[in-house]
């Protein structure tokens, strides 16, 4: 295993700025009320379990193509990055079906957590916000959020009248992959109560570049293992097939997407829709291939293939993805007098398609979601310090997969949950509690067989002030989660992560229970968060490889095992004074998990993380540099290879115009400097897809 360097790496700042209210927004982050876990009002600050809200120059400063990787630096998260085109948010060490990623509350209605190469159908670059909570919030959206919630804020459905035009437009550039993106949004008032919404966005990425091999030197080390013990190979031919460096082959990337959106917006509320459409295009890098590559090599590749993917500059030889999703949303709110004040509702329609091309341009794989998700909520009006709010929420999934990879049958899932918040101001102590009943069906709509679950999640928590700038929490919980219907019936080979899975439809109900406890100082010229976790599962649902082979595959079964997850995440900041006109501050964050199973690891879980940044910021500048290290992973599950550590530096320099009234804001960044290779062990690709290498990245955003 290589040793550390400890050159530095630059990280950059991302692609675009965020929409025009995140453009504007200047609040500090602690600020910033919740509009995700709780129905009832909190800030980030109060909050007693581990939130996060990435917003303003935060979110400019962190976007990019996907919401995995716009989020891998907040605290307690990092992602599954499938490459540029796919990355999933990993919160915690707990991905897939156990992490939802919400669009204004509503589920983001894909099939992104079936497997790590499906993107999710969400477009971080319209994003006014993201909120992040880790620990138990299924409570309000169900148990596929059992190990967390991710909820990008678009504003699609306005919920204000703008004083005639609001609106943004931003372009940016990126020099890795020779990425380019134009993104608009802009409300307009229509009469006195009307607000029209419109806003586009277009993105494409050719292959970026990597600053070494593809494989990693511990990938390559483990297969010159495995082939010394072949007598009469030729270590030559060997070192060939290792991929050159220079650029990722088939790592290209390109998405669009519209939307429209009308609002009422009166005295008392108000109630709107949105119709969204969202297409992307990305190849599946480091010879990702569905069993089909040798029967057409010998095919005649076209430059642009009849899905519109360039073959020569774009992947050609590899696997690619059409992703289309049509959605429609509704959102309202009304105040209302007496006992109840707010009914809220939110509700979501969406028709999915995800197909996986073969080199040759035929359709192979063609993976199908349409689904919707209603949610009711009545506001309890306070009284005496307590308050509460009640909800009701509806899903329906009609799930398939057709072709070779179709390693799920067609599916149907049913959920109606049902639950309650109640909060209680006591003196210095604030305590809440909450609970939901869910009825979870999965169905196999090809034999008919089909399993339900009664499913009862409780938690109580609270927090005291010790002082002015002191606050002391907690939270206990248990809460049940359903096999999802991969997990109970699959039976094929999945390509993407090089198994034949097979479920378990006799598995039962996960359970966890767990505590959680959260420390925050805060002072004017510095601050300090902790949170620390421990969650015990009864019957947690993983894969293990049976030692069988299927279709030259490993196989590999879903089970259910009791496992333990730990962790904690530590963020503190400080005020240096002063240089100049500016003010100069320090920051780091870091952050653990520990996950077994059995008393064995479990695969890919993230290592020991830091992240340490200054900053020099006056009204017109802001300038930031940062170290971004990752520890080594040499705890492993079996067949799991070790990841080397790695540390990249990050610089951001920000510029806005002098004049209040002038919304304009200018940003350059360099990502990884030093060119230095990095790999992520939450991957399944870690060893033959590393990090983008140098990458220097321009934005610009005009808001009106």
């Amino acid at each position: 295993m290589k040793a550390f360097s400890y050159r530095p790496l630059i990280a950059a700042s991302l692609l675009l700025s965020s929409s025009q209210i995140a453009f504007a927004q200047s609040e500090p982050v602690e600020d910033e009320i919740i509009v995700t876990g709780s129905p009832l009002v909190r800030s980030v600050d109060e909050a007693i379990t581990g939130v996060s809200v990435l917003a303003g120059d935060d979110l400019s400063d962190r976007l990019a193509a996907t919401i995995g990787e716009t989020l891998k630096t907040e605290p307690g998260v990092s992602s599954s990055f499938f490459g540029a085109g796919a990355s999933r948010p990993i919160i915690r060490g707990q991905g897939g079906d156990r992490v939802r990623v919400l669009t204004n509350g509503v589920g983001s209605i894909d099939a992104s957590s079936a497997s790590p190469d499906h993107a999710v159908a969400a477009e971080p670059a319209q994003a006014e916000r993201i909120e992040v909570l880790r620990g138990a919030s299924l409570l309000r959206y169900g148990s596929s959020g059992s190990g967390g919630i991710v909820n990008v804020i678009d504003g699609r459905i306005p919920t204000q009248v703008p004083d005639g035009i609001d609106g943004a437009v931003r372009i940016g550039a990126s020099s890795v992959d020779l990425g380019r993106e134009v993104a608009a949004s802009i409300d307009k008032a229509v009469g006195n109560n009307l607000v029209l919404h419109l806003d586009g966005t277009w993105r494409k990425a050719d292959n970026y570049y990597i600053p070494g091999e593809a494989e990693s030197e511990i990938f390559h080390e483990a297969e010159g293992h495995d082939e010394e013990e072949h007598e009469g190979e030729d270590d030559h031919e060997d070192e060939e097939e290792v991929p050159d460096t220079g650029q990722l082959e088939n790592s290209f990337a390109q998405s669009k997407s519209i939307t429209g959106g009308l609002s009422y917006v009166g005295d008392r509320g108000f109630l709107g829709f949105a119709v969204h459409r969202f297409e992307s295009d990305y190849g599946v890098p480091g010879g990702h291939g569905h069993g089909h590559e040798e029967e057409h090599e010998d095919e005649d590749h076209n430059d642009e293939d009849e899905h519109g993917h360039e073959g020569e500059e774009e992947g050609e030889g590899g696997v690619t993805i059409g992703l289309k999703q049509t959605r429609i949303d509704v959102n309202g709110a009304l105040d209302m007098d007496g006992f109840i004040e707010k009914v809220q509702l939110f509700g979501g329609y969406a028709d999915y398609t995800h197909t996986e091309f073969e080199p040759n341009g035929e359709a192979g794989t063609v993976f199908a979601n349409e689904g919707y998700e209603v949610r009711l909520e009545a506001i309890q009006r306070e009284k005496d310090g307590w308050a509460a709010a009640y909800g009701v929420q509806l899903r329906d999934r009609d799930f398939s997969a057709i072709g070779e990879e179709a390693f799920v049958p067609p599916t149907n899932t049913r959920q109606l949950g049902f639950y309650a918040f109640h909060e209680k101001e006591i003196g210095e102590f604030h305590l809440e509690g909450a609970a939901r009943y869910e009825n979870t069906k999965q169905e196999n709509a090809l034999t008919g067989e089909d399993r339900k679950f009664d499913l009862i999640s409780l938690s109580a928590g609270g927090d005291v002030h010790l002082s002015d700038s002191v606050r002391l929490g907690g939270t206990i919980f248990r809460t049940e989660r359903a096999p999802t219907t991969e997990e109970l019936f699959s039976n094929g080979p999945h390509l993407a992560t090089e198994q034949f899975e097979l479920g378990d439809p006799t598995l039962g109900k996960e359970t966890a229970t767990g505590i959680e406890a959260a420390f925050r100082h805060r002072h004017d010229h510095h601050w300090l968060t902790v949170n620390a976790f421990y969650t015990d599962y009864s019957d947690y649902i993983y894969e293990v490889e049976t030692g069988a082979e299927e279709d030259e595959l490993p196989v590999f079964q879903f089970v259910g095992q009791d496992a333990k997850f730990r962790g904690f995440e530590v963020q503190a900041g400080t005020d240096l004074g002063k240089m100049g006109s500016f003010d100069l501050s320090a920051d780091v964050l870091g952050e653990y998990v520990r996950a077994s199973a059995g008393g064995d690891a479990l695969p890919r879980i993230p290592p020991l993380s830091v992240l340490g940044g200054l900053e020099a910021e006056n009204d017109q500048f802001k300038f930031r540099a940062e170290l971004d290290y990752a520890d080594q992973q040499i705890r492993l599950a079996a067949e799991e290879l070790p990841t080397d550590d790695y540390a990249l530096v990050n610089l951001f320099a920000t510029w806005k115009a002098p004049v209040a009234d002038q919304n304009v804001r200018m940003s350059v960044s360099v990502l990884n400097l030093f060119d230095s290779e990095a790999r992520q062990h939450t991957s399944f690709l870690k060893d033959i897809v590393p990090l983008p290498g140098r990458n220097v990245r321009f934005s610009m955003t005009a808001a009106f």
